[in-house]
């Protein structure tokens, strides 16, 4: 403490009033009048200060040298005013949540009285535990939209802070607006994620009532914004990406935030950041609400966590305006679009960050390491981007949002104060140049067949393209030369007010139309602009032809290509490699010199190899959409018309055998018990069903097959079979070893068999 004294000087006759009440030079209380008169003798005397510093916890800012990483809650929490909370925070159950409470319970209840009895529940407590987790998973995978609205509004949901101190090594607040103001509803802060710096910008919610008191609820004031917007600034000018984090119901709307300019406040943010020359990527991690969430979020990219929404209206606020009722937010809520999946749809946010299940507050830590992730995987991206680039990527993001109709007829009362639409000014090119252009680009395409390259698409494109709109120009002007414009403008209005109620079009309509095709036709060679119009057709139809061939041709190359190496992988597979080596060692080791000395059990043999391999490549076929009936078709050239309608009678033959054996005491009792178990067993019958009608299913087959195989029937089989044996050839085209002597033709034994009906019969 300081002290001064001074002299008392006496002054007689003086009143309050002539006082000068100042304590300059140490004098006090002196009269002017005197001060002019009298001289003024001071005595002063050495005086000194003294000060006592408080005692208190250095505070080593904003780094120590070696902070200790043992401390409870980690070095971050450890220096930051933001604090883990002394108590925890309540559990909350949601409405929609009720259910598994009750299992819960039931788990809780289990659990005590195992330990109250020392018996073992522990297949109850798994069972119960089991039935939670597919409880928890079926209600989390279907959540409606209020529901999610509810999740992000949670009152144990992480904030701003808790993901950041999750996922930063070191983060450091700063604070201020430089205007004398610090809303504490948004935070900012530099902080580095492995090792990469970023500038945090966030909402910044309360864990309780009186941190959301002091929080004001996460509703930022002008104050935060400016705020936001200096650090903005900040982090373009060091060269910072910046990071924002979305979580607020919307701008605090009083009548002082309104008088300091709320709105200029957060339209000043949307302008500045549309041109700031760092990567921004914005998440959405609870409720992002109006202008106050999109004042931080104009970013290259938008994520969202799965549970959190983002709308221009509160569903409360919407559903009270539209509804006239805040008990229809369910509905509104799904109206608005606002939950993660539908934005994405939309193109309004640009992914979705997974949160576990029972939301982001059952799993904080996992959380915040999903937002980490996505974080570093946007900004890879956006730093090898160059500014011009990277200022464009954000412009054409928020372009693309939204969306319009075409060709939906407007109402008269509104078209009235419309601009008329400007048509194009499309210059129409001379026929002569547009001849010689065609004529360049068939001579191009001549020399790429020559030199066995690829023709320039590009230029035929471009060329079919630009041929289109002269043909439709020519047409325009024959329209218009024959009358038929207000025709034409009329139909066209009908047309479109049918298309754009989803109606069928009327007959009466579709007749109109044909109508004016007619006469359109009839009248078209009478217009003036005829020969050019036929001109330009031609020319178009010629060049759409060669681009059909070409890429017919391109179609086919990349078809041969993919069968080749189907067939390939075919010819090369393990189990027919087996088989033909087997086949090979047979054949060799039978001493046989020709093919036709084989015996019948190694043709047969060959035969069957012949048939699954073909099988095989057919199957490959008509996986690319080509038809095989043409294997068909010149086996049955092969037989001859004589052998068809032999074939034919034996068919008939069979069928009346068939019928006769149908109508048998013993198979008919056969059929109707297959039937009984078949409607037994249902639609998912089991083993012994599947055993008893597989066994039944044989009875009635051999019962058949010894029914139809007569004296006769297989007097004439053997028959046809020599007949049409004898005229064809032996063919072993599939094979190299056998030659075209054999007796069994290109009509195979089973083959015959198909044709004549047998296959259920002679298996």
């Amino acid at each position: 403490m300081a002290s001064a004294s001074h002299c008392a000087v006496v002054f007689a006759g003086t009143s309050a009033s002539d006082l000068l009440r100042s304590s300059t030079n140490g004098v006090n209380g002196v009269p002017l009048k005197t001060l002019g008169r009298v001289p003024l003798g001071l005595k002063r005397r050495d005086f000194t200060i003294s000060a006592k510093i408080r005692k208190g916890k250095k505070h080593e800012y904003p780094w120590p040298d070696n902070p200790d990483p043992t401390v409870k809650g980690g070095v971050l929490s450890h220096l930051s005013h933001f604090k883990p909370l002394k108590e925890k925070q309540k559990p909350v159950t949601l409405d929609f949540e009720k259910p598994l409470v009750e299992l819960e319970k039931k788990i809780i209840d289990v659990r005590k009285m195992a330990n109250d009895t020392g018996l073992d529940f522990s297949d109850q407590i798994i069972l119960l535990e089991t039935k939670y987790q597919q409880a928890l998973k079926d209600l989390y995978l279907r959540l409606t939209p209020i529901q999610r609205v509810s999740i992000a509004r949670h009152p144990n949901r992480p904030t701003f802070l808790d993901h950041i101190f999750n996922i930063t090594e070191k983060f450091v607040e700063l604070h201020g607006d430089r205007a004398g103001y610090d809303d504490p509803a948004i935070v900012t802060g530099i902080g580095t994620i492995d090792g990469r710096r970023c500038m945090f910008i966030g909402h910044q919610k309360g864990r309780n009532t009186k941190e959301n008191i002091e929080r004001n609820f996460g509703m930022p004031t002008p104050h935060g914004y400016r705020k936001a917007l200096r650090m903005m600034k900040y982090a373009d000018h060091h060269g910072f990406p910046i990071v924002t984090f979305i979580d607020t119901p919307g701008a605090y709307a009083d009548l002082k935030s309104e008088e300091l300019g709320q709105g200029e406040a957060i339209a000043h943010n949307l302008r500045t950041m549309f041109g700031l020359k760092v990567p921004i990527v914005s998440i959405v991690i609870g409720e992002g609400g109006s202008g106050g969430a999109l004042a931080i979020g104009c970013a290259n990219k938008l994520l969202m966590l799965e549970n959190a929404v983002f709308y221009v209206a509160s569903p409360e606020a919407c559903a009270a305006i539209l509804w006239k009722s805040a008990k229809a937010s369910p509905q509104a809520a799904e109206k608005l679009k606002i939950t993660a999946s539908e934005l994405c749809k939309l193109q309004v946010a640009d992914g979705v960050i997974p949160e576990p299940l029972g939301g982001a507050h059952a799993g904080p830590s996992w959380t915040s390491q999903q937002i980490k992730f996505a974080i570093n995987e946007a900004m890879d991206e956006f730093t090898k981007m160059k500014t011009e680039d990277l200022l464009r990527h954000r412009m054409l993001k928020f372009r693309k949002i939204g969306g319009f109709q075409e060709g939906i007829a407007i109402d008269p009362k509104r078209k009235v104060n419309m601009k008329k639409k400007e048509q194009p000014n499309t210059k129409k090119i001379p026929d002569a140049e547009l001849e010689s252009e065609v004529e360049k680009l068939k001579q191009q395409i001549l020399k790429a067949k020559a030199s066995s390259t690829k023709p320039p698409e590009s230029d035929v494109d471009i060329m079919i393209q630009k041929l289109k709109r002269e043909v439709d120009q020519e047409y325009s002007e024959a329209v218009k030369a024959m009358g038929l414009t207000d025709k034409l403008v009329k139909l066209r209005e009908e047309f479109s007010k049918a298309n754009s109620e989803d109606q069928l079009i009327h007959p009466a309509l579709k007749d109109k139309m044909e109508k004016l095709k007619e006469e359109f036709n009839h009248r078209l060679s009478a217009a003036p602009n005829y020969e050019r119009l036929q001109n330009k057709l031609g020319m178009l139809k010629e060049l759409s032809n060669i681009k059909f061939l070409s890429d017919r041709k391109e179609k086919a190359v990349t078809l041969k290509q993919e069968f080749t190496s189907k067939f390939e992988d075919i010819i090369n597979s393990p189990s027919i490699k087996e088989k033909y080596d087997a086949l090979k060692a047979e054949v060799e080791g039978s001493g046989v010199s020709s093919p036709s000395d084989l015996d019948d059990e190694l043709k047969k043999k060959i035969i069957k190899f012949k048939k699954e391999i073909e099988l095989q490549l057919a199957d490959v076929l008509k996986s690319g959409g080509l038809d095989v009936e043409v294997v068909k078709a010149k086996a049955q050239d092969s037989i001859g018309e004589s052998s068809l309608s032999e074939i034919e009678e034996l068919n008939k033959d069979i069928s009346k055998g068939i019928e006769n054996a149908l109508n048998s005491s013993d198979l008919k009792s056969k059929v109707e018990l297959m039937k009984l178990e078949v409607a037994k067993a249902g639609k998912n019958p089991d083993l012994a069903s599947k055993n008893r009608i597989a066994a039944l299913e044989q009875q009635i087959k051999r019962s058949l097959a010894e029914t139809i195989t007569t004296s006769s029937l297989k007097e004439k089989f053997e028959n046809l079979t020599s007949k049409i044996s004898s005229k064809n050839k032996f063919s072993g085209e599939s094979d190299g070893n056998l030659r075209k002597e054999d007796s069994a033709g290109s009509l195979t034994h089973d083959e015959l068999r198909e044709k004549v009906g047998a296959n259920s019969t002679f298996s």
